[in-house]
Formats: C-alpha cells, sequence, structure tokens
C-alpha cells in the first residue's frame, strides 16, 4: 500500500474522538479485545515512563540490545519527520504496507466507536509487533502511566522510571506528587522496577505504590548510581562498580539517562548483554532532535560558515535547566542565540528562566505547520522581555535564521528549542 493510504487512515483516525486526551484504559481494552489481544503475544517487554528522556534511555538501551546481537521491536510517541518511526520493527521502521494493514484492521475492529488516536495507534502498534519475532519489545508511555494505553501489559520484563517534573498538568495535576501517581502505575506486582533520579515528593509516591503492590525496586542514590568522571560513565549497581564510555548523546542529563540504560541491560531476565555491547551502545546510540548539531542543509547554509546550528526538542521547565546546564560546554565560550517556538500548553515562562540570563538573544517564531496549536511569536518576545532577555521576532523559522545571518558578527552557537513539532519540521526541511 502506498503511504497516502497509511496518511488517509491516520487522518480518519485522528476524528473517533472529541478530545485529543482522554485518558482511561477502557477504550483500547475493548478494541485489543476484539483484535484478538495482540498485546498478550508480544516478547518480553520493558515499559518506561517519565516525564524527561524516556526516549533517549530507550535509544541506549536499544544500541545496547544490538550489539550483543539481540533483537527488539520499539513503540515511541510522538514521532518527529513520519508517524512509521513510532513504530519499530527489529530496528527498522514499519513499512507502509504493514501500518497500513493494521491500521486499517484497528479501523475495522474499532467499528466506529469511540477512541483516541493514541489509542488506536497503540493497538495497531501491538498488532505489528505481535506478529515479529524479536527478543524484547521496548514500550514507550504516551502520557502518564496509569491510565496511559500502554499499560494494558500485565507483567513486564522490566519497568523504568525516568525523572518525573512539571509537565502535562492539565491531564496528570498540579504538583509532582499527583504526577508521580500516574507515572508509578506502570509498576506491577512481582516485576522488577528500575527508578531513576527523583525528587523526594516523586520518591515517596513511587515507594509507597511499589510498597502497597508487591513490586521489587532498584532505586537511584539507594541501590545503584550513575556518574561521570573524566570521560566514562561510572555505573554503581549494587557491590560492582563499572566504567563506561560516556553516551554519544550529548548533555550532562544523559549520564543518568545511560545510567538507567545500563541497569536496565544488566536486570533483564533471560537475556545477556555483556559489558562489550552495553559500552559499544554506548559509543553508537543516535536519538534525533536531543542536543543535535546539524551539519548540513538549507538552515545551515542560511547561517554561514561560521556559526553551529543545533537542534532540541525539549519543551518544559525541567528541559530548560537542562538546557542551561549544558550550553556552557556545548558553546565552549561562544556567545548563544536561541530560536524558540512552543505549544500553548506549555509553560513557556519556566522553560525560560534557566536559559535567559545564559544567551545573548532569543528569537521566538511561531511553530510552522501548526496553526493556532503554538504561542504566537509576539507573546513568548513579551515574557522573553519581562525575564531581562533581549528579544527578536521572527515571522517563521527561516526568517529566524536569516536575520541571525545578518545580525551576528563573530562566532557563535545557535539553538532551535522548545517543541518537538517544531523540531520535526527542522528534521523534514532540513534534510
Amino acid at each position: 500500500m502506498s503511504t497516502l493510504v497509511s496518511d488517509l487512515i491516520l487522518a480518519r483516525l485522528s476524528s473517533l474522538h472529541p478530545k485529543k486526551i482522554d485518558l482511561s484504559l477502557g477504550r483500547v481494552s475493548r478494541l485489543l479485545e476484539a483484535l484478538g489481544h495482540p498485546e498478550r503475544h508480544l516478547p518480553p517487554i520493558v515499559h518506561i515512563a517519565g516525564t524527561n528522556g524516556k526516549g533517549s534511555t530507550l535509544a541506549m538501551l536499544h544500541a545496547m540490545i544490538d550489539a550483543a546481537g539481540l533483537r527488539a521491536h520499539r513503540y515511541i510517541s510522538p514521532h518527529l519527520v513520519r508517524f512509521n518511526e513510532r513504530i519499530m520493527l527489529n530496528g527498522q521502521p514499519i513499512d507502509e504496507a504493514r501500518l497500513s494493514d493494521c491500521l486499517d484492521r484497528c479501523e475495522r475492529a474499532n467499528a466506529d466507536q469511540p477512541i483516541t488516536f493514541f489509542e488506536i495507534t497503540t493497538a495497531a502498534a501491538f498488532l505489528a509487533m505481535a506478529a515479529d519475532s524479536a527478543d524484547l519489545v521496548l514500550l514507550e508511555t504516551g502520557l502518564g502511566g496509569l491510565y496511559d494505553a500502554t499499560n494494558v501489559i500485565d507483567r513486564p520484563a522490566l519497568s523504568l522510571l525516568t525523572p518525573i517534573s512539571m509537565d502535562h498538568e492539565a491531564f496528570l495535576g498540579d504538583n509532582i506528587s499527583k504526577i508521580a501517581i500516574s507515572k508509578a502505575g506502570i509498576l506491577k506486582p512481582g516485576c522488577l522496577g528500575i527508578v531513576g533520579p527523583q525528587p523526594g515528593s516523586a520518591l515517596d509516591v513511587i515507594k509507597a505504590h511499589a510498597a502497597e503492590i508487591g513490586a521489587p525496586l532498584l532505586i537511584h542514590g539507594r541501590d545503584w548510581l550513575a556518574r561521570a568522571e573524566d570521560d566514562f560513565l561510572v555505573v554503581e549497581d549494587g557491590d560492582t562498580t563499572i566504567s563506561l564510555p560516556r553516551p554519544a548523546l550529548k548533555g550532562a542529563h544523559q549520564i543518568q539517562n545511560g545510567g538507567l540504560a545500563v541497569m536496565a541491560a544488566r536486570h533483564l531476565p533471560s537475556l545477556i548483554i555483556d559489558e562489550h555491547a552495553i559500552a559499544s551502545g554506548l559509543r553508537r546510540v543516535v536519538w534525533p532532535a536531543r542536543l543535535q548539531r546539524l551539519t548540513q542543509g538549507p538552515l545551515v547554509e542560511s547561517l554561514g560558515g561560521m556559526h553551529d546550528l543545533w537542534l532540541d526538542g525539549g519543551h518544559n521547565p525541567a528541559a530548560g535547566e537542562v538546557l542551561a546546564e549544558s550550553l556552557g560546554a556545548l558553546s565552549a565560550g561562544r556567545p548563544v542565540h536561541l530560536v524558540v517556538g512552543m505549544l500553548q500548553t506549555k509553560d513557556f515562562a519556566n522553560f525560560l528562566k534557566p536559559l535567559v540570563s545564559r544567551v545573548a538573544s532569543i528569537t521566538t517564531v511561531p511553530l510552522p505547520e501548526e496553526p493556532g496549536a503554538g504561542h504566537a511569536a509576539e507573546e513568548l518576545a513579551a515574557v522573553v522581555v519581562a525575564e531581562n532577555g533581549q528579544a527578536n521576532i521572527a515571522t517563521s523559522l527561516e526568517d529566524a535564521t536569516a536575520g541571525l545571518a545578518r545580525r551576528l558578527k563573530r562566532p557563535s552557537l545557535v539553538l532551535i528549542c522548545g517543541a518537538l513539532y517544531l523540531a520535526g519540521y527542522v528534521l523534514r526541511t532540513n534534510s
């Protein structure tokens, strides 16, 4: 089937529920029953939830699995360029024929009943992954955990919790404890959970829930640690200390993500991923739009050869803190100029706070190809000015980079950030 067929089906599926997000397991459970419960026929599953770092952690774990000669399926969201990226079968994006077939089967089985886009496409992912053999499934929650459509899994091989912070407050709650209740919902009785670094209030919730349901935990700071030492990632797992290469992914935060991936690789039941494969995976991992340097394409050319262009899809306050911590090492003393667009549902002011004093200017842009979904560039610029930042307004991403090329007189680092939608547009148009 052609690309057009899957696009048409996806467009129809997006209209089956009046809300984009409606957290519940009833609809997806009904559909999976109609499909013969493909989720019960999957290879062993690593289920991951958290606010930031889920994708990077799974990417590193996937690279380790590959290096060990094992095969894994992976389900993530959202995608950056094409929907096919969400469903990886043995390391490759699902092909158009398989995707269209799985979507069509789900659409027919659903019989026009209300269901969200994420729920029905998650069912399609389960169909696809159940049909192909693999050693493991890497399964990322879409939003939260407890009522996320992926949480129909009864007994994961491992549950992973990345750092929890404020995001999606309208759906998950207005404080860390409430959000942690949702994220901890992926823990299952008798199934090991590995917990990354957490705020105290989140960790209290996780520990209490695990004790209530009988889920054993390995907790960062109690049972394991990850730290950077020179060019190495050092992981302490109980009484064992291993020294590994730093992850290929940039940013100090990738030390903790890498540590969680290492712990997952070491504690997978019935699969052996040795230290050589773990090290190889850390060296080889690739994860687009996470502090990614762009080295070619129209946007790079528009800036001229004097400046470096970087891209990051982070979009919440914790991501702003991570970017701020990473800018010093990336910039090597050069001025940093941000180009920012952001969804209206995101907290731009708190994303900006840790960044504004560390950058020379901030150019705000509307989100391309998402009319009405993003903050107006003028709104974002007003927040920059209120935080005593140097603001510029551009009508488009291309206008922003062209303006910077005219204004910048010394070698600089330009970072496009604030939204995965914006990052996806950059990757589509700049390839």
